[in-house]
């Protein structure tokens, strides 16, 4: 059961970069009375240091002079992360508790390899009653898709995505199951990566994206030519394997057994045609 003294928290998925892909829904929350909140990386970052809100930024809106910053740090230390996210999920109740919707801004899609379920399930672990809404978005290897024309998956195919750092035996084996993989946050397994694909056979059906849907985007095809080179932190891989070897899919439903004694569906029809002729 929802408090009604509270706000609702809502995070607002605003696609990888382009402000186009905001969905109206997105938009109307932007636009709305809600305190809007967006992630930084570090303590005392400003609103050029978040890349949630310059995707707003290009897309016209006016920021509130009420904007608020919440540091989300760039750490594997447990601690700095619990701290870090206890005063962010704090400092969210506080603004909840005046009554206010609050709308937390969120780069691709919230529910995708995003901040905004951290901070959710943060805001409910000190109120269980907090409401909490989300909208959905596009995702970044949606948008490399489209902008690059490759299919993520057509008919029966099968697609895989992971973070990159799951290393390249798990990628290796991965190759053998699916279709189309996407390898997100690949800059540090880069030539690792490319390795693997060249044994594989699979460098010309690859290509790599940066910073997709901004004014930085680039598009890799050759991906071989990035073998020695560094790539920023937003840089995803789009795998397309048409060599896999593909199991026998059992198609449409299994046919229904009818009840012992009674005649099954076939001779059911072919009786009832015989008798209509």
């Amino acid at each position: 059961m929802t408090d009604p003294r509270y706000g609702r928290l809502i995070g607002a998925s605003l696609g990888p970069g382009d402000p186009g892909l905001i969905t109206r829904r997105a938009w109307a929350a932007l636009e709305s009375d809600a305190r809007w909140l967006y992630p930084v990386k570090k303590s005392g970052g400003g609103r050029g240091d978040s890349y949630a809100l310059a995707i707003v930024e290009r897309s016209g809106l006016p920021i509130p002079d009420d904007a608020e910053a919440l540091v989300f740090p760039m750490s594997r230390d447990a601690q700095v992360l619990a701290r870090a996210w206890a005063t962010a999920a704090a400092r969210t109740l506080d603004v909840l508790a005046s009554g206010r919707d609050a709308v937390f801004l969120v780069e691709g899609d919230a529910s995708t390899f995003a901040t905004f379920g951290h901070l959710a399930r943060a805001v409910r672990a000190l109120n269980p009653a907090i409401e909490v809404e989300t909208i959905a978005g596009v995702s970044s290897f949606a948008a490399a898709a489209a902008t690059t024309g490759v299919p993520l998956a057509e008919e029966d195919e099968t697609l895989a995505v992971i973070p990159a750092a799951y290393g390249v035996a798990v990628i290796d084996h991965l190759l053998d199951d699916f279709d189309t993989l996407v390898l997100l946050k690949v800059k540090p397994l880069i030539d690792e990566v490319l390795d693997l694909l060249a044994r594989r056979d699979l460098l010309a059906t690859s290509c790599l994206i940066e910073k997709v849907g901004t004014p930085e985007e680039r598009i890799i095809r050759d991906v071989a030519s990035l073998a020695g080179t560094t790539l920023p932190y937003l840089s995803l891989m789009l795998v397309r394997n048409p060599k896999r070897a593909r199991g026998e899919l059992r198609r449409g439903c299994r046919k229904r057994l009818a009840p012992t004694g009674a005649p099954d569906e076939a001779s059911t029809i072919t009786a009832t045609q015989a008798g209509a002729a």
